[in-house]
């Protein structure tokens, strides 16, 4: 075998990269969370009558609907993800995918997923069809770059799944589900903004307006500690209005006082490195604490 033969050709190397390239688009770390939390708000609302058809139904709708909204807001925002160092790789800016492919795939996935769950139950729809119409339209497409608080409507399209799952489980919106949903809307101030301090040079390069650069980072950081203090709390009256086992309490208690240590920490240092550790430990807490809400369900 000679060294061309043994050489991939570089149309043939794009044609491998495109499945990858296609996967990228629908942040697949962000969107298994979101479906974490899902399944954890549908999983107790009915675990008596927990089936693997209703929670396939679940997380394929929604896998549809906010893969589709991910890639609509890719590609709301290629002109900013183009101009930041940490998001020029990303497939539509790089050119891997092209703008119309990325547009009709995300229009595609978001119609089925949503269609989708209107057929399932017209009230999980409808809390569907809200999340992706607060991401796409309100938040990308008019908030984020007009104003730092958009960060609230992010919070409030990411609490949707949450709520959605709940909803789906017991045919409305109960306390259980506000407080899951309130969960997720206090917890993103806390991963987004930990974001923006550490890539703020990035965000005022592609002219996005951010928390740290209106209100400084001090304010920044006393907001962070506040919204983590809030995700801790509500962590734990969701833990009760579900009747979780003591042991689930404790541990949800703990990981909730090292979080906000970690925050309040943050907050009085200042250090770069406590900011960075935050913006990690948040996803790993939220991670955690939905698979002990989850595992307390049963």
């Amino acid at each position: 075998m000679n060294a061309g033969s043994a050489t991939i050709r570089p149309a043939t190397r794009a044609r491998l990269c495109r499945p990858a390239a296609y996967w990228a688009l629908i942040k697949d770390l962000q969107t298994g969370l979101l479906l974490l939390t899902a399944a954890t708000a549908y999983s107790t609302g009915c675990c008596a009558n927990l089936n693997a058809a209703g929670m396939g139904a679940l997380l394929g709708s929604l896998f549809l609907a906010v893969s589709g909204s991910t890639i609509l807001n890719m590609v709301l925002d290629r002109d900013i993800d183009a101009r930041m160092s940490r998001t020029a790789a990303r497939p539509l800016p790089s050119g891997r995918i092209t703008t119309g492919e990325a547009a009709f795939l995300g229009a595609a996935m978001s119609l089925s997923g949503v269609g989708w769950a209107l057929a399932l139950d017209p009230l999980y729809g409808a809390v569907v069809l809200a999340g992706l119409l607060l991401d796409v339209v309100v938040y990308t497409a008019w908030l984020k770059r007009r104003t730092p608080l958009a960060v609230v409507i992010g919070g409030l399209a990411g609490a949707m799944p949450a709520l959605a799952g709940r909803a789906l489980a017991v045919g409305q919106i109960d306390a259980a589900g506000l407080l899951l949903a309130g969960v997720i809307l206090c917890w993103i101030p806390t991963h987004i903004m930990t974001l923006q301090i550490r890539c703020r040079d990035d965000y005022a390069a592609a002219g996005v307006p951010t928390f740290p650069a209106a209100f400084g980072i001090s304010v920044t950081r006393g907001v962070i500690l506040a919204s983590t203090v809030l995700t801790w709390l509500l962590m734990l009256a969701a833990g009760l209005a579900l009747g979780l086992p003591a042991y689930h309490m404790r541990a949800l208690a703990v990981l909730g006082a090292v979080l906000a240590g970690l925050a309040g920490a943050g907050a009085w240092r200042g250090k770069a490195r406590l900011n960075f550790a935050l913006y990690k430990g948040a996803s790993l807490y939220m991670l955690a604490s939905e698979l002990l809400l989850l595992s307390g369900a049963f």
